[in-house]
């Protein structure tokens, strides 16, 4: 929260800096032609933007007027409407507002994600060449492969696609034109029981519940919590890991 708050007083430093070096003239209204032109103009907006697209995707909420007066009677000596007791106690009842608010919408998407997950899931199973595994892992052989299938401690290449249930792609080596290697005891549940299935050359869509991928913590933006995923892979090599040499 703290950084947040940072980041728009910084934002906003820039933003009247451009607008009239820092003095208290100025409409604020910023032309094209002056983004192009000026360099700090085009850095205070383009961090403005980014802060403004923050602040949106996380709903908070207050009035952008009075936080523009507020900031500038601080940072230019004026006034303030507010004693430094009530500023402090402002922020701290927002910083409360806006984290009980944010929990509550987790809470909320983790109870949505989780029974759309078992939804689909459960529909899922009954389609034809899904297989499913005891620990509820369910996946489609595309391509069989031939040799032998790696071990959990083993080191992997593959080639990967992963999507939310909706088709939103999250990554992929493919569109980096560049496979991935690594152990695969380091990765999801789902990635190292389900790539020991596999065999070198062999690509399987994998259907991953929330418990064997990311579960209630999520990953990043674009996973939420209690996401089930999609991976389409591909098992391009793997070695054995290097013995760790006996302490003596």
């Amino acid at each position: 929260m703290k950084k947040v708050i940072c980041c728009v007083i910084m934002a906003v430093s820039m933003f009247f800096c451009a607008c009239g070096n820092c003095s208290s003239g100025g409409n604020g209204e910023i032309s094209k032609e002056k983004i192009d032109s000026d360099k700090q103009v085009k850095y205070g907006y383009a961090l403005g933007s980014d802060v403004g697209r923050n602040l949106k995707r996380q709903n908070f909420e207050f009035d952008l007027n009075a936080f523009l007066a507020g900031f500038k009677a601080a940072f230019t000596g004026a006034e303030s409407k507010m004693t430094e007791e009530e500023i402090g106690t402002a922020l701290q009842e927002f910083q409360t507002e806006m984290i009980t608010k944010m929990m509550e919408e987790r809470t909320k998407k983790a109870a949505e994600n989780k029974e759309a997950g078992d939804k689909f899931l459960a529909e899922n199973k009954t389609k034809e060449g899904v297989k499913t595994t005891e620990s509820g892992l369910q996946y489609i052989v595309e391509t069989e492969g031939e040799g032998e299938s790696p071990a959990a401690e083993d080191i992997v290449e593959v080639h990967y696609r992963g999507t939310l249930l909706d088709g939103t792609e999250f990554d992929s080596s493919y569109k980096r034109n560049e496979p991935a290697k690594f152990p695969l005891n380091r990765v999801i549940k789902g990635w190292t029981e389900g790539v020991q299935l596999m065999k070198k050359g062999a690509k399987y869509k994998f259907f991953i519940p929330s418990e064997l991928a990311y579960g209630e913590g999520g990953a990043g933006d674009k996973i939420g919590p209690n996401a089930a995923l999609i991976f389409e892979i591909e098992l391009l090599s793997f070695e054995k890991a290097p013995k760790q040499e006996e302490s003596k």
